[in-house]
């Protein structure tokens, strides 16, 4: 489990923490390191959908949460996405970003969506995402998000998913992981292999 440093409310899972969203026994060790076992999540549809959150389970096709209710955790799942939590003053929220999402202004909608609501972002953590050094994209990619462009390893056209993120959230203080999940064992890939597991971003608000 990552948690960023000086945060509380905010832990970014890894591949052998399990998808809390599925499974009992995963849900059951977040909840043994502090996290409120009453989880809410979406249906995830790489589009730019912010949904206030009350209460727990799946609340429709959103890409990003965000709740004012204490001891409710909000989860998103991903596999090379970007999770991003973004916090402040009473309220949590959590986004799933990959190029879609970001070509559609998830991240700033969340942001906006948050301050129309009155409330106040002041900082967000970046999780786990693959890297530019490995996210080989296509000129398809490289038309919506050109801006971001960078190269990989091998020296092919990629795209820095963090450089897009952090556009997005504007001045908010921003942490950020290094790790990328097609490279890091401890992480789940779909580049690397096709998967279908997931692993989670959760964030709440502490109840003290």
């Amino acid at each position: 489990m990552i948690i960023p440093p000086g945060w509380s409310g905010v832990a970014f899972g890894t591949a052998t923490e399990g998808d809390a969203r599925r499974d009992p026994v995963a849900l059951a060790a977040f909840r043994a390191e502090g996290v409120p076992d009453r989880l809410a999540f979406a249906t995830q549809v790489h589009g730019a959908t912010v949904a206030e959150v009350l209460a727990p389970g799946n609340v429709g096709e959103a890409d990003s949460l965000f709740t004012t209710s204490r001891g409710l955790t909000l989860c998103v799942a991903t596999a090379d996405c970007v999770p991003v939590a973004i916090g402040g003053e009473g309220f949590a929220a959590i986004v799933h970003a990959g190029w879609r999402g970001l070509a559609a202004g998830v991240v700033s909608a969340t942001v906006e969506r948050l301050r129309h609501r009155g409330l106040d972002p002041v900082r967000a953590a970046i999780g786990p995402a693959i890297g530019p050094c490995c996210y080989e994209v296509g000129p398809d990619v490289l038309d919506r998000l050109g801006r971001f462009a960078a190269e990989t390893t091998s020296g092919t056209p990629s795209l820095d998913l963090r450089a897009a993120v952090r556009d997005q959230l504007g001045d908010l203080e921003v942490w950020s992981s290094d790790r990328c999940t097609l490279t890091d064992p401890e992480l789940v890939s779909y580049r690397r292999n096709r998967t279908t597991h997931r692993q989670v971003a959760l964030t709440w608000l502490p109840t003290v």
